[in-house]
């Protein structure tokens, strides 16, 4: 009887060892070839959204008028007198550095900058004014962003032709 029982223990402990060889082993020392989930992430461009548009605003738009009117009320004062500056330049071409003609000649230059330094504050309030909208997540104002590029050329307009109008004159 003991032979039997040891035969049988034998026989359940080898089914017991040859069974579980049969189950799925749920570790594995090589990696799943399953996608991972960052590689099921869509890597497309997000839809933009349609950009906002500006409302009408009447106190901006009296406000940008009155700076068009600045703009273009210096934008002829300039003119008119860079001609000025650029015939006394050319007047005191020959002449030396503090004589009579030179001193007529940067009087007319110091002119022209008090009208570029106008046109540069005027700027300097446009970029406020569309800093300002963006800060407060408003649209871009079409009105605003016209005048102020309008500007930007009129103030590049006006640093070049007083530089050139000083090439024409000695250098102090």
């Amino acid at each position: 009887m003991k032979n039997r029982r040891a035969v049988a223990a034998s026989a359940l402990l080898l089914t017991t060892v040859l069974a579980s060889g049969c189950v799925q082993q749920t570790v594995s020392r090589y990696p799943s070839l399953q996608p991972r989930a960052i590689e099921r992430r869509s890597d497309a461009e997000p839809a933009a959204a349609d950009p906002a548009v500006a409302t009408p605003d009447a106190a901006l738009e009296t406000e940008l008028a009155a700076k068009a009117r600045t703009l273009a009320d210096t934008d002829l004062a300039f003119t008119a007198a860079a001609s000025g500056a650029e015939r006394a330049a050319r007047a005191a071409r020959g002449d030396s550095v503090g004589s009579d003609r030179w001193i007529a000649a940067q009087t007319a230059l110091a002119k022209l900058d008090a009208f570029r330094a106008t046109t540069s504050a005027i700027v300097t309030d446009l970029d406020e004014l569309a800093i300002g909208r963006a800060r407060d997540a408003k649209p871009p104002y079409p009105a605003l962003d016209s005048l102020k590029d309008r500007g930007d050329a009129q103030l590049t307009a006006e640093v070049e032709r007083i530089a050139a109008i000083q090439t024409l004159l000695p250098a102090a």
